[in-house]
């Protein structure tokens, strides 16, 4: 049997016709169980409670309740919840409007074991179009901490939300994320439809037009997310950053494990700046001058053909944290991946290619404090060419193999409105060129594949991870110069993708962390204008599209 909807809706002083187009779109519902609760929060305009009343006149489904005095969303919310009886909860907002077939899509999604699921969603103009396309990634923990990337449509199972003391008060503006951090703490599962199933208006006085209309709101959703950080038992501190709506979750290391900076090498020099370099030395000096996170050892895995003068050269520089190991074999860099491995004495391993420089002095703190955090094996860094445009953001595998955003400038929080190059968040993959790791996760995974010596082999290893259980995360707070040529073109061993291919086809074509709708061929929201005579909008189509580009040599990234 069909669980009943309960659709819940604070109003106060709305437009009228966006009031009116926010009830027809519950009443136009293709799935028919549903009750719509509709809380007056004392509305000053007169014409509000006409335009409720006969709508509660026409359908015994709506039930109307008016607050004697304005309480403000929190409150309206919760009196709303007191009156409902369905089995599932939705959240819509008074000046907002569902697709038809809303509550029908999410039915299908709240199966027996999900207690949350939210759609994609996107922005309606003042002149009813549709824009800005919010094409979700599915259910990102991490991410949500650093934003609400859920916002609507959000349903929930009632059990759950009251289970977690529904909506709380000293949120307002941020009650929604507060809400959904509680319940996905104890959801069974959380469902993601990709689907714009809601248009979220675009109003003078809306965040969605300016963040200066509810600066509060963002002060607000710092504290839900500390609330949060304390419930699971993160310790942190939470901070606004430059771009409104995302935090940063600042962690406190609760020790200062030995990190193994696992680095292989030839000894190659090449030119950079305008100035003569010789990769690894320079490397390792970045982190020595630069690095905060001082309990280092640096496990440099070397070609019989490195001139001895880069040898000595590291020996003058690390001195007792430098662990020399030969590699005399045909290069493989899976193969000297796992021998540095095997040398090094560290719990905690950093793969780093050769051809980097550190940039924020706190990243291997960052990266240490991440995997302080329960099924959390991998976590990435964010690089950057020499020009200062980023190199890696995240992998993104949706058929194709890329790095998410590349060549975008290195400062952008990447495509609105999710802005994912400003959040910390789960990925499919990150790149070893600037990754921290469990020793135990990589043993357990076996390593990187010998099979794959080229390209290939950190997707491999993510994937392996992935399978495994364990989770990926990516952090722009932990940050490198990575000096590859963005024109190399990647050469492909024998039966390199092949063997990729064979290994993951499946999981190379369905990255959970990346949206099928943002692929060109994937258009089907702009088809649908809000009312006759207006059409829908596009909104910056190829910076959904052109997000990545595909894999360059594997661990190099």
């Amino acid at each position: 049997m069909t669980p009943r909807f309960s659709v819940l809706t604070a109003v106060h002083n709305p437009e009228r016709s966006h009031l009116e187009e926010c009830l027809a779109s519950v009443r136009n519902q293709t799935l028919a169980d549903w009750e719509h609760i509709i809380i007056d929060d004392a509305s000053t305009h007169p014409w509000v409670s006409d335009v409720l009343d006969r709508a509660a006149a026409n359908d015994p489904r709506v039930r109307v309740v008016k607050r004697v005095e304005n309480g403000g969303i929190t409150a309206a919310s919760s009196d709303a919840l007191a009156v409902a009886t369905g089995e599932l909860i939705a959240l819509l907002d008074h000046d907002d409007v569902l697709a038809p077939n809303a509550l029908d899509a999410m039915s299908s999604a709240c199966t027996d074991l999900v207690d949350v699921a939210y759609s994609d969603h996107d922005l309606l103009r003042p002149d009813g179009r549709y824009a800005v396309p919010s094409f979700k990634p599915d259910f990102s923990p991490e991410r949500l901490r650093s934003q609400n990337y859920i916002t609507h449509f959000l349903v929930a199972r009632r059990s759950l939300v009251d289970a977690v003391g529904g909506f709380r008060p000293g949120f307002d503006g941020a009650q929604d994320h507060d809400l959904v951090l509680r319940l996905t703490e104890r959801a069974r599962g959380v469902a993601h439809v990709p689907i714009v199933l809601y248009h979220w208006r675009q109003s003078p006085d809306s965040v969605t037009t300016s963040s200066d209309n509810k600066p509060w709101a963002f002060e607000a959703g710092v504290r839900a997310v500390a609330d949060h950080c304390a419930r699971v038992g993160i310790a942190a501190t939470v901070e606004l950053t430059e771009h409104e709506g995302c935090y940063r979750v600042v962690r406190d290391l609760r020790s200062h494990p030995l990190v193994s900076v696992i680095i292989p090498t030839r000894g190659s020099a090449g030119r950079v700046w305008g100035a003569t370099r010789v990769f690894v030395v320079d490397a390792i000096q970045s982190l020595i001058e630069k690095s905060t996170y001082r309990e280092l050892e640096f496990v440099v895995v070397y070609d019989s053909v490195t001139p001895d003068a880069v040898l000595e050269a590291l020996r003058r520089l690390a001195g007792e944290r430098l662990v020399l190991v030969e590699y005399d074999r045909p290069f493989n860099f899976s193969d000297k991946m796992n021998l540095g491995a095997v040398h090094a004495s560290g719990d905690l391993l950093l793969m780093l290619n050769d051809d980097t420089e550190l940039i924020a002095p706190d990243s291997v703190e960052v990266l240490v404090g991440h995997l302080q955090t329960p099924g959390v094996a991998l976590v990435g860094s964010k690089l950057l060419f020499s020009d200062g445009t980023l190199q890696h953001g995240g992998h993104v595998y949706y058929h194709d193999l890329r790095h998410a955003c590349l060549s975008w400038p290195g400062d952008s929080p990447g495509p609105w409105p999710l802005r994912p190059l400003a959040v910390e968040r789960e990925c499919s993959g990150v790149t070893a060129a600037a990754a921290l790791i469990h020793r135990s996760a990589f043993e357990e995974v076996g390593g990187f594949p010998t099979e794959l010596p080229l390209n290939f082999n950190d997707v491999d290893f993510c994937l392996k991870l992935r399978a495994a259980g364990h989770r990926i995360v990516w952090t722009p707070w932990a940050c490198w110069y990575h000096f590859e040529s963005r024109t190399r073109i990647p050469e492909l061993a024998p039966g390199e993708y092949e063997f990729i291919n064979e290994r993951w086809h499946y999981a190379i074509n369905n990255d959970p962390y990346y949206n099928m709708n943002l692929e060109p061929s994937r258009s089907d929201w702009l088809e649908r204008p809000m009312r006759s005579g207006a059409p829908a909008i596009e909104s910056r189509p190829n910076a959904f599209r052109r997000i990545g580009s595909r894999l360059k040599q594997g661990g190099t990234g």
